[in-house]
């Protein structure tokens, strides 16, 4: 299981310490990747606006290699479009690859965060309660323990439901769920539901203590996909989904009053 907990995460096709040979060089391209992909995402640069030059905080300026495989990078996930003399310029929002774990991430970070965990929350509504059904007919011996273990480990962290150790639980139940449907599409969201989760942890849009009832769905899920019943788990699974957004918007609205 990953667990996302720094603004930067691993993208296909970016720049590793063993392709550069140069720790440094990697912390550029990370730092740089960061400082242009929040720029796009947070509408800092508009679209159609080309990126800006780096901002290093007075370090050297990162080299042509490291701009143009960020660039790369950027392009990848619909950000930016590079055209001969126009040069690397925003997109909208239309063409980003907007399950992109670190596109997702971004947004979370941006100004319409509370909107963007909203829309995750209706993706988590339409696909985790059917996985749950469909987990009652395919969960293996394994997935029924790992649901379980996830689901014990939560109530065991639960006074600090807004620390790593239930997040860490919390990602692998959801994470499991996904991959004891049987759906290979469901399954390849996993990376999605964990920032959507990992999301909320950082922003401070997890409550210290975790609700009780919410803790009592997910073993409830475990034990109905053990059991067999599919149409039971997609009902508990479904009030889980909603009690999460529901408490998104009650944190948010705490927040700023």
């Amino acid at each position: 299981m990953t667990s996302a907990t720094s603004p930067i995460t691993a993208t296909p096709g970016a720049t590793t310490a063993h392709d550069t040979g140069s720790t440094t060089e990697l912390s550029l391209h990370d730092r740089l990747l960061d400082e242009w992909g929040m720029a796009v995402v947070s509408g800092e640069v508009a679209t159609g606006e080309r990126l800006p030059e780096p901002n290093m905080d007075g370090d050297a300026a990162p080299s042509r290699t490291v701009t143009r495989e960020v660039t790369r990078v950027l392009e990848s996930m619909g950000l930016v479009s590079v055209k001969r003399k126009a040069g690397a310029t925003a997109n909208p929002i239309e063409q980003w690859n907007i399950l992109d774990p670190q596109v997702i991430q971004w947004r979370l970070r941006g100004p319409h965060r509370i909107s963007a965990l909203h829309e995750l929350s209706q993706l988590r509504a339409a696909v985790e309660p059917v996985a749950a059904r469909l987990s009652a007919s395919h969960a293996t011996a394994e997935h029924w323990a790992t649901l379980t273990r996830a689901a014990i480990e939560m109530v065991a962290h639960s006074d600090h439901a807004d620390e790593a150790e239930y997040l860490e639980a919390d990602i692998l139940f959801h994470r499991t769920l996904l991959e004891a449907s049987g759906n290979l599409m469901f399954a390849a969201l996993g990376d999605v539901i964990a920032s959507t989760l990992t999301g909320r942890t950082q922003h401070e849009l997890m409550p210290k203590v975790a609700d009780q009832t919410a803790l009592g769905w997910h073993t409830e899920v475990a034990a109905l996909i053990r059991k067999g019943d599919g149409a039971a788990a997609e009902a508990t699974m479904r009030q889980i989904v909603d009690e999460s957004d529901q408490a998104i918007s009650h944190i948010a609205g705490d927040s700023v009053q």
